[in-house]
């Protein structure tokens, strides 16, 4: 049985909800997270929905402490929150800008800053940011979005840098177009243009990436560190 504690922002619905799931049927205790009050799909004693927003410091605090009287500090955190808010360049808004750094990569300098403090203390570790193929190759309307998770890219590999003595490894998974949604949107044409791009000709399924950071979060990958690996079919080869 794994008594491992895992904190994973954004575990509402879309992939971080599939890797909260995964994680606690493989025996971890799994805090996740939203802005608003949820529940979890499945019902599991290793679940524990929270509510918190990233983009509030006073409000990671709260949780910070509460989790702490509860003896509930993870030891590996996931930061997979995100949002999207596109449009062209030139008819982007200031708030589009502001909103989308804040959430994808203020908020994830915000959790860990909150967290990683236990973790050096017990010298041992596990970051695990979830970015994006966008912020590999970019993507057009998507500026904002690419700009963030790109800045994921470099905030894993400098944490790494700076923690790898204390037993704590730092990686980034960068999904490519996945089943979820925030791929829901786009109509058959553009389903099909899109699969066409991909090597594996498929959407990939949330599961891809869960059991990716599965992986990552265990003893097994305990050598890898300040990388980032995409999980896209193939779509963008670096």
């Amino acid at each position: 049985m794994n008594n491992k504690i895992v904190l994973i922002s954004g575990a509402s619905r879309g992939i971080g909800s599939a890797i909260a799931i995964y994680l606690a049927k493989a025996g971890y205790k799994v805090i996740g997270t939203a802005r608003s009050d949820f529940k979890f799909d499945t019902t599991s004693d290793n679940l524990i929905p929270l509510k918190l927003d990233i983009t509030c410091r006073d409000s990671i605090k709260s949780a910070a402490t509460l989790l702490k009287e509860k003896n509930l500090l993870p030891d590996i955190l996931i930061n997979n929150a995100g949002i999207t808010s596109d449009q062209l360049f030139l008819r982007m808004k200031d708030e589009d800008w502001d909103n989308v750094i804040s959430t994808n990569l203020t908020g994830t300098f915000n959790l860990t800053k909150a967290f990683i403090k236990n973790m050096i203390k017990n010298r041992s570790g596990r970051v695990i940011n979830i970015s994006s193929v966008s912020g590999l190759m970019g993507n057009p309307g998507q500026v904002n979005y690419s700009s963030a998770k790109a800045g994921l890219s470099g905030f894993t590999k400098s944490l790494a840098k700076e923690v790898g003595s204390r037993g704590i490894t730092v990686n980034s998974v960068a999904p490519g177009f996945i089943e979820t949604d925030m791929t829901s949107f786009l109509d058959d044409d553009s389903k099909n243009n899109v699969i066409n791009s991909i090597p594996l000709n498929r959407f990939g399924d949330p599961k891809d990436v869960a059991e990716l950071v599965a992986f990552l979060a265990s003893e097994e990958a305990g050598y890898i560190t300040g990388q980032t690996i995409s999980v896209d079919g193939g779509l963008f080869m670096h």
